[in-house]
């Protein structure tokens, strides 16, 4: 709250103006609150000696006011304890609230032209030395992230935390508002539930009184959702709590929040335009700025092809090419030899390129490896022609094609994979994206893009069986029962996610509501059909009772605030996150129980233990 930026007011609507120990909160006093006597009370932010008279920032949620300590106003004992005043003791402070003389104005406090001169001070509660700090210098590294979580509790009093959750807060009442408007209900579904495999691992809960059966916390709330539509309620929406047991990074954490929206009788554009419509309320709501809606729309086949995935992040020009007739049939092995193979060179064009060096350029090469590619081809475009390891399947021919047909000029450079799709697409999509942002080359703003018509069914990269690419109870596009089982991978489906700046923020899809064509899905998947019904047996009883065609999507709340507030890591928006390692310093999670608590759920632990017993 002194980084420059004053205070959003309207972010603090409905913040109480008095309570018993304030007439009002310490960031909204301003110019028209001068000649009052006022009780406010908050965390020592900051205090400073300056001649005969102390100075103090007092803060609480809704940002700093200055308090002056000065002997023809204060009391001598209360200037005293005021010199003896710990960062982030709690006060309770009575005093008048007077005009800044005109040189002590501070713009860039939205409490800046004002100060309290003290009468009285109550110290509520007193702090021990900081183990980090709260009041941190703009100038100054912020600690460790392992020791901010550690001491989460000073971490979250911090200005820039405060206002991510307030952001939080204005963005989930948007959400609600909206879909509310728009006729949706919101419905709570369960948390303990039965195990059903979707993808991730489960959490799961060991039942007291049922020994050796499991609860498992819900990874989404997708079969309820479908339930719900087969028990006519039309439109359902909550904002839900999600639980998935995989491995973490900064975009993902084990507990997250979706806002999860399933309505009946609905096509994809129905389910866009409601999308659409809440993303546009919640921004206009939240940072006062419209979005351009509707959104563009790519199929699956599109993005891959042109970007090498299907999260394309379209403030970046350059597409990715098919050099493969260009370039094959000329002589040179590594270009033929992915060809004959059955593969492709493909790559894309960098608008200044030829100016990387040779160090960088074999850099590139090994990003592409690790990226799952065998390397990356590359050439350089000179006034006198191509040069580069693969300038050898350039002939006048080729040069001229790629003039012409590409758009090569002196000074790009042109970088390619030789290879399987497989390979080139991931490894085209990392070095695109990775360069852009070396060169300068991505726009500003935001760019959305609806991605459809995904595959129903992907290789599982250990077995190669088939994995659903996004759930199995994805609606496949125009297939019966048996051809779907005959050729799986054929198959598309009626799937979609809305991507922004390459990053997915909405995943949904037409639902399979035909009970034999969601067997078939699930028998694909290798399940028998007593596994089936073991599994899904309840979804199917309801479907056979009438079951109204349905769809709709998943927004990642987390992800979308952390865009709206400029954060990189979901940490900065949630309130008591994990490390990547699922643990939660602060509190200390997991820990060990002791054994009398799990013999009561029927448990016996083998080996050794990670940790003490809990008390």
């Amino acid at each position: 709250m002194e980084s420059g930026r004053k205070v959003d007011r309207d972010a603090f609507r409905g913040v109480p103006g008095s309570t018993h120990y304030r007439d009002v909160p310490c960031g909204l006093i301003d110019a028209s609150w001068a000649g009052r006597s006022v009780h406010v009370a908050g965390w020592v932010h900051r205090r400073r000696d300056k001649g005969g008279v102390k100075f103090v920032l007092l803060r609480d949620r809704t940002g700093l006011v200055q308090l002056a300590f000065e002997p023809e106003r204060t009391p001598a004992d209360v200037i005293a304890a005021a010199g003896a005043l710990n960062p982030e003791d709690v006060l309770w402070i009575r005093g008048d609230i007077e005009a800044r003389p005109p040189g002590a104005v501070n713009p860039d406090m939205a409490t800046g032209e004002v100060e309290i001169r003290v009468r009285e001070m109550t110290v509520l509660a007193s702090s021990d030395p900081l183990p980090i700090l709260v009041a941190i210098p703009p100038e100054e590294d912020l600690p460790s992230e392992e020791l901010r979580l550690r001491h989460r509790v000073l971490d979250l009093r911090r200005a820039e935390l405060q206002r991510n959750f307030v952001t939080r807060h204005l963005a989930t009442n948007g959400a609600r508002a909206s879909l509310s408007q728009q006729g949706f209900l919101e419905v709570e579904t369960p948390f303990l539930t039965r195990r059903t495999p979707e993808g991730a691992r489960d959490y799961l809960v060991p039942s007291r009184i049922h020994h050796g059966e499991f609860y498992a916390l819900p990874q989404s709330p997708q079969l309820y959702k479908q339930l719900l539509m087969a028990a006519g309620f039309d439109r359902y929406f909550q904002v839900a709590r999600c639980l998935r047991d995989e491995d973490l990074r900064a975009d993902r954490q084990p507990e997250f929040t979706q806002i999860d929206v399933e309505m009946a009788f609905v096509a994809e554009d129905d389910v866009f335009a409601v999308c659409e419509r809440m993303l546009f309320d919640m921004f206009a709501s939240t940072l006062d700025r419209e979005i351009p809606v509707p959104f563009p729309r790519m199929t699956w086949a599109e993005a891959v092809e042109s970007y090498g995935t299907d999260k394309p992040d379209l403030r970046i020009d350059w597409r990715i090419r098919d050099f493969s007739q260009a370039l094959g049939g000329r002589g040179f092995g590594i270009v033929d030899g992915a060809i004959e193979a059955g593969g492709r060179v493909r790559g894309i064009v960098v608008p200044g390129g030829a100016a990387l060096s040779r160090s960088r350029l074999d850099a590139i090469n090994e990003t592409a490896r690790r990226s799952g590619a065998k390397g990356a081809l590359w050439m350089k475009v000179t006034e006198d022609g191509f040069t580069g390891p693969a300038a050898r399947a350039v002939d006048d021919e080729a040069g001229s094609i790629l003039r012409s047909d590409f758009g090569v000029e002196p000074g790009d450079l042109v970088l390619m994979i030789a290879g399987p799709d497989s390979e080139s697409s991931p490894a085209l999509d990392v070095l695109r994206r990775e360069l852009a942002t070396e060169l300068g080359a991505s726009s500003e703003g935001e760019e959305w893009v609806w991605v459809t018509d995904f595959p129903l069914f992907e290789a599982d990269p250990e077995t190669g069986e088939p994995a659903a690419s996004h759930h199995p109870f994805t609606m496949p596009v125009d297939v019966t029962p048996e051809e779907l089982l005959a050729d799986p991978f054929s198959v598309r489906s009626r799937a979609y996610d809305l991507v922004l700046n390459g990053t997915e923020l909405a995943s949904g899809s037409i639902r399979c509501h035909e009970p034999a064509l969601q067997r078939a899905i699930l028998e694909a998947l290798g399940m028998t059909a007593e596994q089936v019904d073991a599994r899904f047996g309840f979804l199917l009883e309801a479907f056979r009772y009438g079951v109204p065609p349905h769809g709709g999507f998943a927004l990642g709340l987390d992800r979308l605030v952390a865009l709206m507030v400029g954060v990189s890591s979901l940490r900065d928006v949630i309130a008591f996150p994990k490390t990547t390692a699922a643990r939660g310093l602060m509190e200390g999670a997991p820990s060990a129980v002791d054994n009398e608590l799990l013999a009561d759920l029927g448990i016996r632990l083998d080996g050794p233990r990670a940790g003490g017993t809990d008390d």
